[in-house]
């Protein structure tokens, strides 16, 4: 995963013109590959594909540049998928698309790793808007998000949990607070 100087314009070096024409996985799959990380990951289809186009800039920055550089949490869901498609990963798209492999290399842990990550995600925003434009911030978070609060996130099966976003918890206890009121005065007065 390294990076280089910024390019004039990435639609002029052969591999962003391979990546632009390559589809992951088998194009006869029930389940494409981008709608498997869709579901697999609780987005519509149309953020899926927009991920997978931050994924295929991402290597893109990785594999023509000479320093390392680190995605972000939704192009790192794409990148672990891709891997999970052996064939397709090692044999069709680092060789051919690529031109080289490209190994995914996770932290070890440790304060040393943390501020390396740190540099290391801030360059490669730096280095997507240098060749690409500034990076979307819905895909591109902050480091602190992506670093700190990213990592803490836990994958929960629906059987196993209910789901309840915050906005809806706050708005079920505005309402159980007014049914407790309403109750209260109700009951007060009897």
């Amino acid at each position: 995963m390294r990076e280089s100087a910024s390019l004039a314009s990435p639609c002029d070096h052969p591999v962003w013109r391979r990546l632009s024409d390559y589809a992951i996985g088998p194009a006869d799959a029930p389940l494409s590959f981008a709608d498997r990380l869709a579901r697999e990951n609780g987005w519509t289809r149309e953020y899926a594909d927009r991920v997978i186009e931050a994924y295929k800039r991402f290597v893109f920055l990785a594999v023509t540049g000479d320093s390392e550089v680190t995605p972000s949490d939704a192009v790192d869901q794409a990148w672990h998928l891709h891997l999970t498609y052996t064939r397709d990963y090692w044999e069709r798209f680092c060789p051919q698309v690529l031109g080289k492999p490209l190994h995914h290399g996770p932290t070890r842990g440790g304060p040393e790793d943390r501020a390396r990550f740190f540099e290391q995600y801030a360059q490669t925003l730096r280095r997507h808007e240098a060749v690409f434009g500034p990076a979307p911030a819905d895909i591109w978070p902050s480091a602190a998000q992506r670093l700190l609060d990213d990592p803490r996130a836990r994958r929960v099966h629906p059987r196993d949990a209910i789901i309840l976003s915050r906005k809806a918890v706050r708005r079920l206890l505005v309402a159980l607070a007014v049914a407790s009121a309403a109750a209260w005065l109700l009951l007060g007065r009897w």
